[in-house]
């Protein structure tokens, strides 16, 4: 559909290769805009051996000056940069890479989610719940996976009738055109992205792009518990049918005695659920309506929910040993990511913080010592993290592995050890994945 076309690519990395891949594919005329030097772009004598055109090391007005049939953009490149608003003035439509896919897949069932937080979890839940029920189902998006990527691998531009599951940030709503979800969902409107967006309301309306293009026999699931939402639910108007989830009110899916029902329907108690937290509850409700509008029985989900993990990382729990147990939240990179694993408890806590030291204030997580039951320091920040901390006890010990025993050592039945290092990993890993898998090496290890 694309042969022949003129397109320009703005910005490689992974979804600017993989909208390459796909343009190439449908045998389109590809122009490469890249910021970058040539020597600094891997691609680079591929690219050009395969006759694209790369014009890199900046944005030159020329080429903005060129007829382009369309634009491909990077969603890390600022809508408001003058070289895209020049675009857009000359009528060039502008995409990111999830919208190209659209256009050039066959039809398929895409159920999109949005929010501030809480997206990678329902995308992951809703993959697994479909996957483990024997669906042809692939997840993309910002959960990590270019869409574009999964076309070609799956050969979606000739087979159609899979479940799409995409994590959509607001960078990728601004730029949609006819991308058409059957089930969507904003799970919640809280302030980011603010270095991005020219205001909040800019980034909220930004949001609620994900249901333009629904039809009245599609579902949208509403979150009745997000006030916020509800305000700009009313100011842009649902063209689809409304399903609505709550864990204080009355909804299609809420709770009730710590049980979660889908339309009167039991699925699941909270006892049975491994993630933890209300706000997982919410996540949980959003996945329930879209795998039962992807026809799945509530009898099935209670039981498939009852074996999901989480997201690796993330609140994610490794074991339970001599009735204690651990969770890895090793992508607790700053103090509001472990304010909220915190909050996620009921149980005591042993709390493991620690790492690079980046200057953060403690104070917010400070003001939560009731919430823990025990402190352990280490690595880089160990002493000044246990001094502003002022919890009592507190453990400080040399490195992770030295507070994983200690940990092992203190904590007693109905506990629970959470790794949730509030800071970056740089001290002593690579990365907070890197972390996260020795902690869980190490918890793993540990004999009874």
């Amino acid at each position: 559909m694309f042969k022949g076309k003129k397109v320009l690519v703005l910005g490689l990395a992974r979804s600017g290769n993989a909208a390459v891949r796909l343009l190439e594919h449908c045998h389109a005329t590809i122009t490469i805009n890249e910021s970058k030097q040539p020597q600094d772009i891997p691609e680079y004598d591929d690219y050009v051996s395969r006759g694209f055109e790369m014009v890199c090391g900046g944005q030159p007005d020329e080429l903005f000056e060129r007829d382009f049939d369309f634009v491909i953009k990077n969603p890390g490149i600022n809508y408001h940069a003058p070289f895209i608003l020049r675009l857009k003035e000359r009528g060039i439509p502008v995409y990111t890479e999830v919208e190209l896919g659209y256009q050039v897949a066959k039809p398929q069932n895409y159920i999109a989610i949005t929010g501030t937080n809480g997206k990678t979890t329902t995308v992951s839940l809703i993959h697994d719940i479909l996957q483990k029920a024997g669906h042809k189902v692939h997840i993309c998006g910002n959960f990590g996976i270019p869409y574009c990527d999964v076309i070609m691998d799956h050969h979606l531009d000739e087979e159609e009738g899979h479940d799409i599951v995409v994590e959509m940030s607001n960078f990728q709503l601004i730029d949609i055109d006819t991308f058409t979800p059957q089930i969507a969902s904003v799970l919640n409107l809280t302030p980011d992205h603010l270095d991005y967006m020219a205001s909040l309301d800019e980034y909220y309306a930004s949001k609620m792009r994900i249901y333009m293009n629904q039809r009245p026999e599609h579902i949208m699931i509403n979150n009745l518990d997000d006030d916020v939402l509800q305000t700009y639910l009313r100011d842009y108007p649902v063209p689809s049918t409304i399903e609505t989830f709550s864990v204080t009110k009355e909804a299609d899916c809420m709770l009730k005695d710590n049980t979660i029902y889908y339309k009167g329907e039991k699925v699941i108690n909270r006892k049975d659920i491994r993630i933890v937290g209300l706000h997982n509850v919410s996540n949980i409700m959003a996945a329930i309506i879209a795998c039962a509008h992807c026809g799945i029985d509530c009898a099935t989900l209670g039981q498939l929910i009852a074996t999901f993990r989480g997201v690796e990382h993330r609140i994610e729990f490794v074991r339970e040993l001599d009735g204690v147990s651990y969770y890895n939240d090793s992508k607790g990179t700053n103090v509001d990511a472990t304010v909220i694993a915190l909050k996620a408890f009921e149980e005591p806590v042993i709390l493991l913080i620690g790492g690079f030291e980046k200057g953060l204030d403690l104070k917010p997580m400070a003001e939560l010592k009731d919430n823990i039951k025990a402190l352990i320091t280490y690595g880089a920040t160990r002493e000044r993290f246990a001094k502003d901390m002022g919890v009592d006890p507190t453990y400080i010990e040399l490195n992770l592995e030295a507070a994983c025993n200690r940990a092992k050592a203190i904590a007693t039945v109905g506990d629970v050890v959470l790794l949730s290092p509030s800071t970056s990993s740089f001290d002593e890993f690579k990365s907070y994945e890197h972390r996260g898998r020795v902690f869980k090496d190490i918890v793993n290890h540990f004999e009874q």
